[in-house]
């Protein structure tokens, strides 16, 4: 019984040796710093740089970088391959969106082996994690690279700060490429639309006046001077007929030339015959506006008029008056001024961008702010030659009928024209981003690649902008979120553009 007792004393102690020693080894692998198989698979998949007079050695366990731990192995060497011992930092830093901060994690790096650095970095969350490494050195100074690094996606990208050599390069076709996980995208609010060819017409705007039809514009003067004696249209705004009697006028020369005409009518009646003294007589009457019925009246009173009448020449409205009763006048002195409201002219000015595309002929629509909801048609009848030079604008003149005078000089109109452009390789207006001089658009490469590019612009169109340079019809452009996008490249590339 006593030697049962010992032998099951002895096993109880076997037992708990085997599994402390066990314990013991699993928490001494478990709780290694670096994995030396993990390590083993990063060094194979190292990606090298030159740095001035480094070679960087650069590789991240797991290959594709998830939410969680990843280790990051940093290898520095000299130009003969020789381990370096450097102070070397580093951080992954997640940027700002919105009312969200930046989120930086630091990598807690450690040499390994002489020139070999070994850390791990947290990453509390997909999507892009822009890497910042610091190289210090005595003899070689102070290095920072850049790398662009994102869960999901396998490796790492060089930014700025390092070349790639033995050609081997985790980098993209171009450097400006930025990747956004379709998290993020859905976060930011990504849009996008395919540049394409489309009928674009170009709205122009400008502000006219409506103004009399000169072509329907009277003036009434004398060819001689004179006393007004009955004034019949006596005040703007009057209402006026063709041949209606608009004044009367007392003249010592035409009385003179009326008496001379019948003088000389009387001897030449008394020959029997007319000459050219008759003729010439008679035409200076004509020509002082006397018309053929009034000498008609005068040959057959025999006797001068005193006040001979003066008629309209046309049928429109009175919009100048300069004379009164008794008042005397001049000869060539404009006395009244008539108009033909029937037709009228509507000028308007337009900036000169836009004046090419105005054509004589080309319908428009403008409306009147005191007639809310009518539209009127209209013609571009004329286009002048010359700019204003204080505004930068040139006029044109539309023409319609007004035949209810509901269009009256001096109102305000709004004028509408549409310039047909024809085909126009487009992108919506959205989708430019303003830099400057600069217009930049960001390409979606697909695999949530987005590449910013300049581009060069025409005419804006319909909500879409005519591009003449720097993009092809089918490629796709972001049009929602890029000015988010915009801050994150101007943080992780520090392009030309902006």
């Amino acid at each position: 019984m006593k030697h049962s007792k010992k032998f099951w004393w002895l096993i109880g102690i076997s037992v708990l040796v085997f599994f402390t020693g066990g314990t013991y080894f699993l928490l001494s692998k478990s709780g290694s710093e670096v994995s030396p198989e993990s390590s083993a698979v990063a060094e194979n998949n190292l990606s090298h740089y030159q740095v001035n007079g480094l070679k960087i050695g650069l590789g991240i366990n797991p290959s594709i970088p998830r939410v969680g731990r990843n280790e990051l192995i940093i290898e520095v060497r000299d130009s003969s391959k020789n381990p370096v011992s450097v102070v070397i930092n580093a951080y992954a830093e997640m940027p700002a969106m919105g009312a969200m901060p930046a989120m930086r994690v630091p990598v807690d790096l450690k040499e390994s082996v002489p020139g070999r650095y070994v850390g791990t970095m947290n990453l509390s969350m997909r999507g892009e994690w822009p890497l910042t490494v610091t190289i210090q050195d005595p003899q070689h100074g102070e290095k920072r690279l850049q790398f662009d690094l994102a869960t999901d996606r396998e490796d790492l990208a060089v930014v700025s700060g390092a070349t790639p050599v033995d050609g081997v390069t985790k980098t993209t076709d171009d450097d400006n490429i930025i990747t956004i996980d379709n998290r993020r995208r859905q976060m930011i609010g990504v849009e996008t639309d395919v540049v394409s060819y489309r009928d674009l017409i170009k709205s122009i705007r400008a502000v006219g006046e409506v103004m009399f039809d000169e072509q329907l514009l009277s003036h009434v003067s004398l060819k001689f001077d004179g006393y007004i004696g009955d004034l019949k249209a006596n005040y703007v705004g009057a209402k006026v007929t063709k041949n209606q009697l608009l004044f009367t006028v007392y003249s010592p020369e035409l009385l003179a030339a009326q008496q001379e005409y019948l003088e000389t009518l009387k001897r030449r009646q008394n020959n029997g015959s007319e000459d050219g003294l008759l003729r010439a007589a008679r035409q200076r009457l004509a020509l002082w506006d006397m018309s053929p019925k009034e000498i008609k009246a005068l040959e057959q009173r025999g006797s001068p008029q005193d006040y001979v009448a003066i008629y309209a020449p046309r049928s429109g409205t009175l919009i100048e008056r300069n004379i009164a009763d008794g008042s005397s006048v001049r000869k060539e002195q404009t006395l009244l001024k008539i108009a033909d409201l029937s037709r009228v002219w509507i000028e308007a000015k337009v900036f000169e961008a836009d004046l090419e595309l105005v054509r004589v002929g080309m319908a428009a629509t403008f409306t009147l702010p005191y007639l809310p909801g009518r539209t009127y048609p209209a013609i571009v009848e004329y286009v002048y030659p010359y700019l204003q030079s204080d505004s930068r604008t040139g006029r044109i003149r539309l023409s319609l009928e007004n035949p209810g005078g509901e269009l009256k000089p001096d109102m305000y109109a709004e004028v509408l024209l549409e310039a047909r452009l024809g085909k126009r390789l487009s992108v919506p207006e959205e989708a430019i981003i303003v830099a400057g001089d600069s217009r930049v658009v960001f390409i979606d490469l697909g695999q949530g690649r987005l590449k910013p590019v300049r581009i060069k612009t025409g005419r804006t169109a319909q909500g879409y902008v005519e591009v003449l340079d720097g993009l092809s019809a089918g490629d796709i452009v972001v049009t929602s979120g890029n000015f988010l996008i915009a801050a994150e490249t101007r943080l992780k590339t520090g392009i030309e553009q902006w």
